[in-house]
């Protein structure tokens, strides 16, 4: 069973300087810029700080007695550290892995990637030194829901730390377990082939996939996707791997963007405030790429994403293929 550290807390807030780290007293330390890694190599004397911090920390992590709670404490408290990184264009997930010698899942629960293709070119990451899970008391997916309910089954102790995230400057608390890895069922959610959902933030979903009564005409009408209700200009990601078909303006559909992927899929974003720079015709994407940003363009009564997911031709019900996204 999974215990707590008692009135322990462990904090790391992202600065653009670095990180600094801040423990329970109040008293905040600043850790240099050089813990920012801007190249994977032993060349960049950050990188060569950050492999030494994660070979000394992988021996404490198999020498320790995770039943000790004293123990899992004190290691973390001393030793654990974040690195900051930017993805290039050949970086993903797996390579990340085979480069910093991090457990994939480490990364992903750490950064909150839901799926293998998440990884975003640009947008930068945190990298800590010690492997395990980083399981956020509020989950805001269903991954992340199924890790938390999953916890009892760890025969270790959790350390609650603080992370403000490098890409939106979040905080998150998180629920880290030393030397913990996805179970064999999380492991397959997170190794799914299927589409990651279209928003990373979204308020509800307000009309399905199938007959409605349209909200601008009042006429029942079939309804051949899904509205997301979101803030104006939430980021909108490509659900997967694909080609841009077409970008434009719909008098229905407002600013839209057409994607094709394979297996005769194509997906359909509408009423977007804007298209992300770059996206156009003929240009490929990854699941996880920006490409526009939600709006209320086209016949629509305030801001949501409209997504569609044809296969073939024939519309299909978005919510039977993507995954779940976070609320």
């Amino acid at each position: 069973m999974v215990k707590f550290g008692k009135g322990f807390a462990l904090a790391f807030f992202l600065i653009f300087s670095g990180i600094c780290h801040a423990q329970e007293t109040g008293n905040t330390t600043p850790v240099r810029a050089d813990k920012v890694i801007t190249r994977l190599d032993r060349q960049d004397l950050s990188f060569r700080q950050f492999m030494a911090d994660v070979e000394a920390n992988r021996r404490r992590v198999f020498n320790l007695n995770r039943t000790n709670e004293e123990s899992v404490i004190a290691m973390v408290d001393e030793h654990f550290t974040v690195f900051q990184y930017t993805p290039g264009d050949n970086d993903d997930l797996f390579s990340l892995h085979a480069r910093c010698v991090i457990p994939y899942w480490t990364l992903a629960s750490l950064n909150r990637i839901g799926h293998p293709s998440m990884i975003e070119t640009g947008k930068p990451i945190l990298l800590p030194t010690m492997p395990g899970l980083f399981i956020p008391e509020s989950p805001s997916s269903a991954l992340e829901q199924l890790m938390l309910n999953n916890m009892e089954q760890l025969e270790t102790h959790a350390v609650r730390i603080s992370i403000r995230s490098p890409a939106n400057g979040t905080e998150v608390i998180f629920l880290f377990v030393p030397g913990a890895e996805f179970s064999s069922t999380e492991m397959a959610f997170f190794l799914s082939t299927g589409f990651i959902f279209p928003l990373r933030d979204y308020v509800r979903q307000t009309s399905g996939f199938g007959s409605r009564r349209n909200p601008v005409t009042g006429r029942n009408e079939f309804h051949g996707g899904i509205d997301l209700a979101a803030n104006a200009g939430t980021e909108v990601y490509s659900v997967g791997s694909g080609t841009v078909i077409a970008t434009g303006f719909d008098r229905i559909l407002g600013n839209n963007i057409r994607i094709r992927h394979t297996n005769g899929f194509i997906s359909v974003y509408g009423h977007l405030q804007s298209i992300a720079p770059g996206i156009a015709a003929n240009v490929t994407v990854r699941a996880g790429t920006l490409i526009g940003y939600v709006g209320s363009t086209g016949r629509s009564t305030g801001p949501h994403l409209h997504f569609e997911l044809h296969q073939n031709g024939t519309p299909q019900n978005p919510n039977q293929h993507i995954q779940p996204g976070r609320r």
